[in-house]
Order: C-alpha cells, then structure tokens, then sequence
C-alpha cells in the first residue's frame, strides 16, 4: 500500500482518484504520521463481501448513513436494510430524547390508556 505525504497529494491530487480508480488504497501522512487512509469502492475494489462488512462497520459506529452505507456495499436502500435486520442490526436509531419526545407524543393522543 502506497504511503503519499500530504504535500505530494496537494502537487498530485488525481493521484489518489487514479489510484482508487486502480483498486489501490493509499496512507496519506502529515509529519510522518499517518492522517488518511483512502479505500476504493468501485468495480476494482475487491469482493463484494468485503463492501458490505465495511459498510455495516461503518453504519454501527455511527460514521455514514444508511444511504451511504448501502452504496459503498453497492445495494438498493431496501436490501441494506434486509441485510442489517440479518445481523440483527438497528435500522431506526432513537436517542433517549427523542424516544422520551415519541412517547410522550404518543401518551398525549386521544383514548391512550
């Protein structure tokens, strides 16, 4: 994997996209230290299974969207979701507030008991 300083990716920002393009990730560093990691999605990229995993990873901890998570596994919305409820996976996220919020929503309608 190649190892690119942030000075070459400001001279050779198509570096990365060629790369990517290629099937090829890169470590882009500041100072010695590694900053970046670039991973391609595309057709080059390697096994689907692969996609997915890093997909629901990324999903779990919060860091894309469902959206996004479904096209880096290269799925329709729909068969994400089919896929996280496989795994046992949370679709819909609430928070305690906003939870407490739909409650309370929900205690306040006509004829609740």
């Amino acid at each position: 994997m190649p190892t690119l300083t942030a000075e070459q990716v400001s001279a050779l920002p198509q570096r990365l996209l060629d790369d990517a393009r290629d099937g090829q990730a890169d470590i882009v560093t500041v100072d010695g230290e590694p900053a970046m990691l670039t991973l391609p999605l595309g057709p080059a990229s390697g096994d689907s299974t692969e996609r997915l995993n890093l997909a629901i990873s990324l999903y779990e901890r919060d860091l894309v969207s469902l959206g996004l998570a479904a096209k880096v596994a290269s799925l329709s919305y729909s068969r994400m979701i089919d896929e996280l409820g496989r795994r046992a996976i949370p679709v819909v996220r609430y928070s305690v507030e906003e939870l407490d919020r739909e409650l309370s929503y929900v205690r306040g309608l006509d004829g609740y008991r």
